[in-house]
Protein backbone atom coordinates (compact mmCIF):
# COMPACT_ATOMS: atom_id res chain seq x y z
CA UNK A 1 0.00 0.00 0.00
CA UNK A 2 2.51 2.54 0.85
CA UNK A 3 4.01 1.91 -2.44
CA UNK A 4 0.92 2.41 -4.32
CA UNK A 5 0.42 5.57 -2.91
CA UNK A 6 3.79 6.86 -2.37
CA UNK A 7 4.62 10.25 -4.17
CA UNK A 8 7.09 9.47 -7.22
CA UNK A 9 10.26 10.70 -6.84
CA UNK A 10 10.17 11.54 -10.32
CA UNK A 11 7.01 14.02 -9.47
CA UNK A 12 7.38 17.25 -7.54
CA UNK A 13 4.46 18.16 -4.77
CA UNK A 14 2.91 21.14 -5.99
CA UNK A 15 -0.56 22.30 -6.64
CA UNK A 16 -2.17 21.12 -10.21
CA UNK A 17 -3.27 23.77 -12.37
CA UNK A 18 -5.61 21.54 -14.59
CA UNK A 19 -8.92 21.37 -14.49
CA UNK A 20 -11.10 18.79 -11.88
CA UNK A 21 -11.49 15.78 -13.90
CA UNK A 22 -8.60 16.36 -16.11
CA UNK A 23 -6.18 13.47 -17.37
CA UNK A 24 -2.95 15.16 -17.50
CA UNK A 25 -2.43 14.80 -13.66
CA UNK A 26 -2.69 10.91 -14.15
CA UNK A 27 -0.16 10.93 -17.22
CA UNK A 28 2.14 12.87 -15.86
CA UNK A 29 2.40 10.52 -12.59
CA UNK A 30 2.57 7.21 -15.06
CA UNK A 31 5.68 8.73 -16.52
CA UNK A 32 7.53 9.70 -13.30
CA UNK A 33 6.50 6.26 -12.01
CA UNK A 34 7.83 4.48 -15.04
CA UNK A 35 10.91 7.06 -14.97
CA UNK A 36 11.74 6.24 -11.15
CA UNK A 37 11.54 2.45 -12.01
CA UNK A 38 13.66 2.30 -14.66
CA UNK A 39 15.91 4.38 -13.08
CA UNK A 40 16.41 6.78 -15.61
CA UNK A 41 15.98 9.73 -14.34
CA UNK A 42 19.33 11.38 -14.14
CA UNK A 43 18.98 10.91 -17.89
CA UNK A 44 15.53 11.32 -19.18
CA UNK A 45 14.91 14.50 -20.93
CA UNK A 46 11.61 15.39 -21.19
CA UNK A 47 9.99 18.07 -24.05
CA UNK A 48 7.22 20.09 -22.86
CA UNK A 49 4.14 20.96 -25.58
CA UNK A 50 2.01 24.16 -26.20
CA UNK A 51 -0.76 23.18 -24.85
CA UNK A 52 -3.12 23.36 -21.64
CA UNK A 53 0.54 20.88 -20.95
CA UNK A 54 2.62 23.65 -21.52
CA UNK A 55 3.78 23.71 -17.95
CA UNK A 56 4.59 20.04 -17.65
CA UNK A 57 8.00 20.50 -16.42
CA UNK A 58 6.59 22.29 -13.49
CA UNK A 59 5.37 18.98 -12.13
CA UNK A 60 8.18 16.26 -12.96
CA UNK A 61 11.14 16.72 -11.18
CA UNK A 62 13.65 16.15 -14.03
CA UNK A 63 15.41 17.77 -17.05
CA UNK A 64 12.62 19.26 -19.19
CA UNK A 65 12.96 21.47 -22.58
CA UNK A 66 10.36 23.64 -24.24
CA UNK A 67 8.97 23.36 -27.86
CA UNK A 68 7.99 25.81 -30.19
CA UNK A 69 3.97 24.81 -30.48
CA UNK A 70 4.02 21.57 -32.74
CA UNK A 71 7.88 21.00 -32.82
CA UNK A 72 8.62 19.22 -29.95
CA UNK A 73 9.76 16.03 -32.17
CA UNK A 74 12.20 18.52 -34.38
CA UNK A 75 13.30 19.38 -31.11
CA UNK A 76 13.51 15.67 -29.55
CA UNK A 77 15.63 14.87 -32.76
CA UNK A 78 18.25 17.43 -32.15
CA UNK A 79 18.83 16.95 -28.11
CA UNK A 80 18.90 13.02 -29.00
CA UNK A 81 21.32 13.41 -32.24
CA UNK A 82 23.39 15.15 -30.07
CA UNK A 83 23.42 13.39 -26.96
CA UNK A 84 22.42 9.63 -27.99
CA UNK A 85 22.94 8.78 -24.15
CA UNK A 86 19.93 10.12 -22.90
CA UNK A 87 16.61 9.44 -23.04
CA UNK A 88 14.33 11.79 -24.93
CA UNK A 89 10.72 11.98 -25.03
CA UNK A 90 7.72 14.11 -25.94
CA UNK A 91 4.63 14.66 -24.51
CA UNK A 92 1.79 16.28 -26.69
CA UNK A 93 -1.62 17.03 -27.46
CA UNK A 94 -3.43 16.26 -29.98
CA UNK A 95 -3.28 19.08 -31.43
CA UNK A 96 0.32 20.02 -30.97
CA UNK A 97 0.83 16.74 -32.43
CA UNK A 98 -1.46 16.16 -34.90
CA UNK A 99 -2.61 19.61 -36.13
CA UNK A 100 -0.03 22.25 -36.92
CA UNK A 101 2.62 19.46 -35.40
CA UNK A 102 1.96 16.84 -38.40
CA UNK A 103 4.64 17.67 -40.61
CA UNK A 104 6.97 17.11 -37.67
CA UNK A 105 5.87 14.14 -36.55
CA UNK A 106 5.55 12.04 -39.53
CA UNK A 107 9.29 13.04 -40.74
CA UNK A 108 10.59 12.24 -37.07
CA UNK A 109 8.65 9.17 -37.15
CA UNK A 110 9.37 8.38 -40.98
CA UNK A 111 13.00 8.77 -39.63
CA UNK A 112 12.66 6.13 -37.10
CA UNK A 113 14.11 8.79 -34.69
CA UNK A 114 15.09 6.81 -31.19
CA UNK A 115 12.65 8.59 -29.19
CA UNK A 116 9.68 8.24 -26.90
CA UNK A 117 6.00 10.14 -27.96
CA UNK A 118 3.69 10.11 -25.55
CA UNK A 119 0.55 11.33 -27.38
CA UNK A 120 -2.75 13.15 -25.72
CA UNK A 121 -5.78 12.65 -27.16
CA UNK A 122 -8.48 14.51 -25.90
CA UNK A 123 -10.34 15.20 -28.90
CA UNK A 124 -10.37 19.11 -28.25
CA UNK A 125 -8.07 21.76 -28.07
CA UNK A 126 -8.15 22.54 -24.27
CA UNK A 127 -5.50 25.73 -23.81
CA UNK A 128 -7.60 27.78 -26.16
CA UNK A 129 -10.99 27.24 -25.33
CA UNK A 130 -12.78 24.15 -26.36
CA UNK A 131 -12.43 24.14 -30.69
CA UNK A 132 -12.37 21.48 -33.16
CA UNK A 133 -9.31 19.74 -33.13
CA UNK A 134 -8.20 16.73 -35.68
CA UNK A 135 -9.30 14.33 -33.41
CA UNK A 136 -12.13 15.71 -32.54
CA UNK A 137 -15.21 13.32 -33.28
CA UNK A 138 -17.95 13.22 -35.90
CA UNK A 139 -20.76 15.15 -34.38
CA UNK A 140 -19.05 16.21 -31.05
CA UNK A 141 -20.11 19.90 -30.59
CA UNK A 142 -17.24 22.01 -29.74
CA UNK A 143 -16.77 26.35 -29.79
CA UNK A 144 -16.24 26.23 -33.66
CA UNK A 145 -18.28 23.65 -34.19
CA UNK A 146 -21.26 23.62 -32.75
CA UNK A 147 -23.51 21.98 -34.70
CA UNK A 148 -21.39 18.64 -34.29
CA UNK A 149 -18.36 17.90 -36.70
CA UNK A 150 -19.59 16.90 -39.87
CA UNK A 151 -17.46 15.07 -42.44
CA UNK A 152 -18.68 17.34 -45.08
CA UNK A 153 -17.33 20.56 -44.17
CA UNK A 154 -14.64 18.99 -41.42
CA UNK A 155 -13.50 15.60 -42.79
CA UNK A 156 -13.39 13.00 -39.95
CA UNK A 157 -11.18 12.71 -37.43
CA UNK A 158 -7.48 11.92 -37.83
CA UNK A 159 -6.34 8.59 -36.62
CA UNK A 160 -2.53 9.67 -36.38
CA UNK A 161 -1.35 6.54 -34.51
CA UNK A 162 -2.89 4.18 -37.65
CA UNK A 163 -0.90 6.81 -39.56
CA UNK A 164 2.22 6.54 -38.37
CA UNK A 165 1.63 2.83 -37.88
CA UNK A 166 2.38 2.67 -41.58
CA UNK A 167 5.63 3.80 -41.40
CA UNK A 168 8.64 1.24 -41.82
CA UNK A 169 10.84 3.16 -39.60
CA UNK A 170 8.32 3.03 -36.74
CA UNK A 171 8.95 0.14 -34.17
CA UNK A 172 5.98 0.52 -31.91
CA UNK A 173 2.41 2.38 -31.78
CA UNK A 174 -0.07 1.50 -28.88
CA UNK A 175 -3.45 3.23 -28.09
CA UNK A 176 -4.37 3.14 -24.49
CA UNK A 177 -7.16 5.17 -21.93
CA UNK A 178 -7.16 6.34 -18.52
CA UNK A 179 -10.97 5.55 -18.22
CA UNK A 180 -10.97 3.17 -15.49
CA UNK A 181 -7.97 1.72 -13.04
CA UNK A 182 -7.51 -1.57 -15.03
CA UNK A 183 -6.97 0.73 -18.53
CA UNK A 184 -4.56 3.25 -16.67
CA UNK A 185 -2.47 -0.01 -15.65
CA UNK A 186 -2.29 -0.87 -18.97
CA UNK A 187 -1.36 2.62 -19.89
CA UNK A 188 1.35 2.11 -17.14
CA UNK A 189 2.47 -1.22 -19.14
CA UNK A 190 2.58 0.96 -22.22
CA UNK A 191 4.61 4.04 -21.54
CA UNK A 192 7.08 1.68 -19.94
CA UNK A 193 7.42 -0.58 -23.12
CA UNK A 194 8.07 2.78 -24.91
CA UNK A 195 10.59 4.33 -22.64
CA UNK A 196 12.17 0.24 -22.36
CA UNK A 197 12.21 0.78 -26.55
CA UNK A 198 14.33 3.30 -26.07
CA UNK A 199 16.70 2.46 -24.04
CA UNK A 200 17.33 -1.07 -26.13
CA UNK A 201 17.66 1.49 -29.30
CA UNK A 202 14.99 -0.14 -30.86
CA UNK A 203 13.40 3.07 -32.37
CA UNK A 204 10.19 5.03 -32.42
CA UNK A 205 7.41 4.50 -30.28
CA UNK A 206 4.29 6.15 -29.61
CA UNK A 207 1.63 5.90 -26.96
CA UNK A 208 -1.73 7.45 -27.18
CA UNK A 209 -3.83 8.18 -24.39
CA UNK A 210 -7.37 8.24 -24.69
CA UNK A 211 -7.90 11.53 -21.91
CA UNK A 212 -10.70 13.25 -20.25
CA UNK A 213 -11.50 16.87 -20.95
CA UNK A 214 -14.50 17.37 -19.17
CA UNK A 215 -14.88 21.27 -19.03
CA UNK A 216 -14.92 21.39 -22.92
CA UNK A 217 -16.49 18.29 -23.19
CA UNK A 218 -19.12 20.01 -20.92
CA UNK A 219 -19.70 16.67 -19.07
CA UNK A 220 -19.01 15.69 -15.39
CA UNK A 221 -15.54 14.10 -14.38
CA UNK A 222 -17.72 10.51 -14.15
CA UNK A 223 -19.11 10.98 -17.41
CA UNK A 224 -16.49 12.02 -19.35
CA UNK A 225 -14.85 8.74 -18.56
CA UNK A 226 -18.00 7.17 -19.13
CA UNK A 227 -17.77 8.78 -22.76
CA UNK A 228 -14.32 7.51 -23.19
CA UNK A 229 -14.73 4.44 -22.96
CA UNK A 230 -18.60 4.27 -24.66
CA UNK A 231 -17.91 6.85 -27.33
CA UNK A 232 -14.27 7.61 -28.23
CA UNK A 233 -13.05 4.01 -27.66
CA UNK A 234 -15.00 3.24 -30.56
CA UNK A 235 -13.59 5.46 -32.85
CA UNK A 236 -9.97 4.90 -31.56
CA UNK A 237 -9.74 1.38 -30.81
CA UNK A 238 -7.49 0.53 -27.90
CA UNK A 239 -4.55 -1.49 -27.88
CA UNK A 240 -1.33 -2.20 -29.60
CA UNK A 241 -1.39 -1.22 -33.34
CA UNK A 242 2.18 -1.55 -34.19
Amino acid sequence: MEKTFKKPQSLRDISTHYCPGCGHGIAHRLIAEVVDELEIRERVIGVAPVGCAVIAYDYWDFDCSEAAHGRALAVATGIKRVRPQNIIFTYQGDGDLAAIGTNETIHAANRGENVTVIFINNAIYGMTGGQMAPTTLLAQKTVTSPEGRQERLHGYPLKISEILASLRAVKYVERVSLDSPKEIIEAKKAVKLAFQNQIDNIGFSLVEILSPCPTYWDMSPKEAMDWIRDVMAKEFPLGRIK
